[in-house]
C-alpha cells in the first residue's frame, strides 16, 4: 500500500470510528434522560457511565430499578449483558499489544463497538487503530451524551415531553440489529414469553433474568 493510499485509509478509517462513536452517545442521551426520571442524580447517573460503560447492562439495572426491582436483580441481570464482554476480552487479547496498564485500559475500551471495528481489520497496525479510536470515540460521546440526557432530565418533566419514552426506545434500538438474524428473532420471542409468563407471580426484575433463557438461541450463528 503506497503512502497516499494508506493515509487515505487511515483518514477514512479514522471518520468511520468517530461516527460510530458519535451516533452511539445518542443512546447516551436517552439512558442519561431515563435515569435521572428514575429517581438518580446527575452524579450518580454519569458515574455509572464513566465506570460500567456497556449499555446495554446500563439501561437493563436502571429499567429494573425503575420498575421497582430490588438491587440484586439489576445487577444480576445486568451482569448476565455484560458477560459478552469477557468473550469480546479474550478474542482481544490475541489481537492488542503492550504493557499493562495499556491493557488495563483496553480491558474497560473492550466493547461491542470496538470488538467489530477490530476484528473487521487483517493488519495489526489497523487493528490496533480501529480498537482504541472506536473505543475512545465512543467512550467519550457516550459519556457526554449521558451528561446531556441527565442534565435535560432534570431541567425538565420527562414525562410531560415525552422523553420518558427515550429510554425504552434506546432499549428497543440497541436490541433492534440482532433481529435481523434468525437466531436473534427466536432469542427475543424465547425472552419475551419467558418473561410474560413469569411476571405475574415474580417479583420486579426476576422475569428479565428468566428472560435470559433466549441467550441460548441467540448464541447460535444466524
Amino acid at each position: 500500500m503506497t503512502t497516499t493510499a494508506t493515509r487515505d485509509h487511515d483518514r477514512s478509517l479514522t471518520s468511520d470510528c468517530v461516527v460510530l462513536g458519535a451516533a452511539v452517545g445518542v443512546f447516551g442521551i436517552a439512558f442519561g434522560v431515563g435515569s435521572v426520571a428514575a429517581g438518580a442524580s446527575i452524579a450518580m447517573t454519569c458515574v455509572m457511565s464513566l465506570l460500567v460503560f456497556t449499555g446495554a447492562s446500563q439501561f437493563s439495572a436502571v429499567s429494573v430499578i425503575a420498575s421497582g426491582g430490588g438491587m440484586l436483580s439489576a445487577l444480576a441481570g445486568a451482569s448476565l449483558l455484560a458477560a459478552r464482554n469477557a468473550v469480546y476480552g479474550l478474542a482481544m487479547s490475541r489481537r492488542l499489544t503492550g504493557a499493562l496498564p495499556t491493557r488495563l485500559i483496553a480491558a474497560q475500551l473492550t466493547i461491542d463497538e470496538s470488538t467489530a471495528m477490530a476484528t473487521a481489520r487483517s493488519e495489526s497496525a489497523s487493528i490496533q487503530r480501529a480498537f482504541w479510536i472506536t473505543g475512545l470515540s465512543v467512550y467519550v460521546f457516550w459519556n457526554l451524551g449521558t451528561l446531556l440526557g441527565a442534565v435535560i432530565g432534570t431541567a425538565v418533566d420527562p414525562a410531560a415531553v415525552g422523553l420518558d419514552a427515550a429510554f425504552p426506545a434506546g432499549f428497543v434500538a440497541m436490541v433492534a440489529p440482532h433481529l435481523r438474524h434468525r437466531s436473534g428473532r427466536w432469542a427475543g420471542l424465547i425472552g419475551a414469553l419467558a418473561c410474560l409468563i413469569t411476571i405475574p407471580f415474580m417479583p420486579v426484575g426476576l422475569p428479565i433474568l428468566c428472560a435470559s433463557v433466549g441467550v441460548l438461541v441467540g448464541v447460535r450463528e444466524p
